[in-house]
């Protein structure tokens, strides 16, 4: 597995108005919409593409477009769904489906409890959302349901990662013979006795949507 963390000046500013506290839910939504984007360059790096025979106004050219089948956006929700707009946005020809992922705040388990998916993702990239990369066991259960049906190269999307989720995550990918990306905007320092990344942004669900469930 591999992590990139994304140094950059834009990245830092608009994450530190995420992180606010005094940030309220439509600021907080651009904000993160805006950020997902500037993640988005990076993690959509090896994207796979083929060659493309075009005509320009002056002569031919071979340029480049994205292979088959396309790559499939997969937002966990609820939190991720404040990341799509983000990443359709960079790759508009993508697919999405749809998972439901829910940690039990007490053993921090995760377990599917909805998905819109195809059940075949044979040969296909994947891009997962989901703004925390807190306990890990979220993601690690998002992968290996995507790595069950076929899908052969994942790339994960955080705002936000703790040590522990990555060393987690890792643990909980053993076993699996699929290339793991995860792209972030921040490696923070722990997790504290509730599953909180810290100093973290809160829970970003609810600073997305508001507090109701």
């Amino acid at each position: 597995m591999r992590t990139l963390v994304i140094d950059h000046p834009l990245v830092a500013h608009k994450l530190t108005v995420l992180r606010d506290v005094r940030t309220d839910s439509p600021t907080f939504r651009r904000l993160a919409d805006e950020l997902v984007t500037l993640l988005a360059y990076e993690a959509t790096r090896d994207v796979r593409v083929v060659p493309d025979e075009i005509e320009t106004p002056v002569a031919p050219t071979t340029g480049t477009k994205l292979a088959t089948p396309k790559p499939l956006v997969v937002p966990i929700l609820r939190a991720g769904l404040g990341m799509l707009d983000g990443m359709v946005r960079l790759l508009p020809t993508a697919e999405v489906g749809f998972l439901g992922m829910v940690r039990n705040e007490e053993t921090l388990e995760a377990s599917t409890y909805a998905e819109r998916l195809p059940d075949d993702l044979s040969g296909r990239q994947c891009y997962v959302l989901d703004p925390m990369l807190a306990t890990g066991g979220t993601l690690a259960a998002a992968i290996r349901f995507l790595v069950d049906r076929g899908a052969d190269h994942i790339t994960c999307i955080t705002l936000l990662c703790a040590p522990e989720g990555v060393e987690a995550l890792e643990k909980g990918l053993d076993g699996i013979d699929v290339p793991v990306t995860i792209v972030t905007a921040a490696m923070d320092e722990r997790l504290n006795d509730k599953g909180y990344i810290v100093p973290g942004l809160g829970d970003a669900g609810d600073r997305l949507y508001g507090l109701a469930h």
